[in-house]
């Protein structure tokens, strides 16, 4: 084989690798890599019975760590996390919030909370603890899908009487305002997505 032929086949070669590269970049030839977060998100449910087996703290550790990925404004991080494993404090919080009452069954529960005391160059309090928080909930629930695990988002604030029952049951600080309480566990049994997709939903530039 002649130099001439080599060159041909390596620019040959090079060619379809730059034309692999460019579809998969552009979306036209999507992998199966390339929707994997894609998959985990629409895969994703809310799950209220539980296995009875323990949430290892390394794990309860990495949601925690997902949580505090996710976006947030002026990058002020308002987020503080109370992780429960102890069973008594588990039942505590079911038998209490009535949207969680299922955590009394629950091997483990992460309680988000927007702290007030972290302030901005200008020393005010986040105005968007809600939203950030909020963020930070969605990232855990789909770090905990990813694992394995199944979670749900138990609604604490608005509602200041709950809010003070969370407090109370965990010695939250006056600066420490719970937002929800997301509890988590191995599934009990596959659960199955619901498809939530309304085309009517969505409009293009305007409404």
């Amino acid at each position: 084989m002649n130099k001439y032929k080599i060159i041909s086949i390596v620019l040959a070669l090079a060619f379809i690798v730059a034309l692999v590269r460019s579809l998969a970049f552009s979306g036209e030839a999507a992998t199966p890599v390339d929707k994997v977060v894609f998959d985990n998100i629409m895969t994703r449910t809310s799950v209220r019975e539980y296995a009875d087996r323990p949430v290892r703290r390394t794990l309860l550790d990495s949601l925690a760590r997902a949580g505090m990925a996710a976006p947030t404004a002026v990058d002020m991080r308002p987020w503080k996390y109370v992780i429960v494993d102890d069973k008594q404090t588990l039942q505590t919080l079911g038998n209490n919030l009535p949207y969680a009452g299922f955590a009394a069954q629950a091997p483990a529960a992460i309680v988000v909370c927007g702290d007030t005391a972290v302030v901005d160059k200008q020393g005010r309090s986040s105005r968007f603890w809600v939203e950030d928080c909020s963020a930070a909930t969605e990232n855990i629930l789909l770090a905990a899908h990813s694992f394995g695990l199944g979670a749900v988002w138990a609604a604490v604030y608005p509602n200041e009487e709950l809010v003070d029952k969370v407090a109370d049951i965990l010695s939250l600080p006056d600066n420490a305002i719970p937002l929800n309480v997301i509890v988590i566990g191995y599934p009990k049994a596959p659960s199955t997505p619901k498809d939530k997709f309304k085309k009517e939903n969505i409009h293009y530039n305007t409404w």
